[in-house]
């Protein structure tokens, strides 16, 4: 799915690019950009919407986002109210692997990066255990110019490949050919179920939102992210929950489900083991224990 192109700010005499973002909330808007974006999250908290898939991010969480891939980071409402919470920082390092890269990634010597790059051509969130040989590349390629600037980056690239276990994936679905108008909507569409998840939403409410009947809602969304729109609700709703439930600033696992929008713990217990694969109470488990 595409969406608003967003044109990143390059130099003739660049091929990787390092922005340092201090700023008072993330870019707002379903985008993409023809650069692939390596973005460490220093400051800031919520949700991360990269094609159809969500994933929460927090401080020195790393994501990969692939060329073109249209995504959103949503900051969450708790940090938009807190006073010492009044901006987000990140470094992102940009590069277009069709530009002046493409004859460079060819070589024979690479062809292990390229196996890489072809499996996670969707993008994907770095393992918390690569984080400090990953973010340590990455503030070297802040710091450096020129030839070393470049060597840094191959050094980076080499850590990807060498992985073990390998990164979950940022998303298994793309959606082309779509206009900016429909990325617009979509963008749209996603800002009202972020804004509403907790209430009881209904079908028709969104559809209203979208400026189509209930019937072409459904095949409008299912078309342009490969879900219905009940599982993404659902996937939503489960994504907050586990948020709350990792915070520990809750009171009770019943009251995280109404407060995600559940109308019933069973209900809740039943869609979060389908989304999650396990209960809530042993996903707390497995992460207070480390194993998550």
């Amino acid at each position: 799915m595409k969406a608003l192109q967003f044109t990143v700010p390059v130099t003739p005499d660049k091929t990787v690019i390092i922005q340092e973002d201090i700023i008072p909330q993330f870019y707002p808007y379903l985008h993409r950009h023809k650069e692939a974006q390596l973005i460490w999250i220093i400051k800031g908290e919520g949700t991360l919407i990269a094609e159809n898939t969500m994933h929460t991010f927090r401080p020195n969480d790393i994501f990969m986002i692939a060329p073109n891939q249209s995504h959103v980071f949503k900051g969450s409402r708790q940090a938009a109210v807190q006073p010492e919470a009044d901006y987000v920082h990140s470094i992102s390092i940009f590069y277009d692997p069709n530009g002046h890269l493409a004859n460079f990634l060819q070589l024979p010597e690479l062809s292990q990066l390229n196996a890489f790059l072809k499996e996670y051509k969707y993008g994907f969130k770095l393992s918390e255990q690569f984080f400090p040989a990953v973010s340590k590349h990455i503030l070297k390629l802040k710091e450096s110019r020129s030839m070393d600037q470049m060597l840094h980056f191959l050094h980076l690239l080499r850590t990807f490949c060498r992985m073990s276990p390998k990164p979950k994936h940022l998303s298994t679905f793309s959606k082309e050919h779509v206009t900016d108008g429909e990325g617009l909507r979509m963008g749209n569409i996603y800002n009202y179920i972020l804004q509403h998840y907790r209430d009881a939403l209904t079908l028709e409410e969104v559809a209203a939102e979208a400026h189509l009947t209930p019937q072409a809602f459904c095949r409008y969304f299912k078309k342009h992210t490969g879900v219905t729109f009940v599982t993404f609700l659902n996937e939503m709703r489960i994504n907050q929950a586990c948020k709350k439930l990792t915070s520990g600033e809750y009171d009770s696992i019943a009251t995280v489900a109404y407060n995600c929008g559940f109308n019933s713990i069973t209900n809740f217990n039943r869609v979060f083991k389908s989304v999650a694969g396990t209960s809530p109470k042993e996903y707390l488990s497995r992460y207070l224990n480390g194993v998550q």
